[in-house]
């Protein structure tokens, strides 16, 4: 891959965060929405196939991103709960970043035996 299409997909990907972390400062509902929407995903699996032609690699890359999108939520679960409680911003991320780590183990070896992803 050449650093053009390496750094246009960087700048890309930068954009919508800061699109979206700009528009959550007006609504977070707005912002919420832009970050949730599968634009990475949708992009990935563009550049994936574009790059490899393969069908069938791009089929498992979307169906490994829907068994790990479960365990992405615990940090959205935890995160206000411990914030609405008034933990501190950064005990509280830390504390959500580490049980979506645990919640990505479980869900990748969900996804292996289960799923029979790879």
């Amino acid at each position: 891959m050449d650093w053009i299409n390496l750094l246009g997909k960087g700048l890309f990907s930068g954009t919508i965060i800061v699109a979206a972390s700009e528009i959550a400062k007006r609504s977070t509902v707005f912002g919420a929405l832009v970050i949730s929407l599968p634009l990475a995903s949708i992009m990935s699996m563009t550049w994936l196939y574009n790059d490899t032609k393969d069908k069938t690699l791009v089929a498992d890359f979307a169906e490994s991103i829907l068994w790990l999108v479960i365990p992405s939520m615990v940090l959205f679960l935890v995160l206000p709960t411990l914030l609405r409680r008034d933990w501190e911003f950064e005990y509280a991320m830390a504390i959500g970043i580490i049980m979506t780590i645990l919640a990505y183990a479980a869900g990748v070896t969900l996804a292996r035996y289960i799923g029979n992803v790879s």
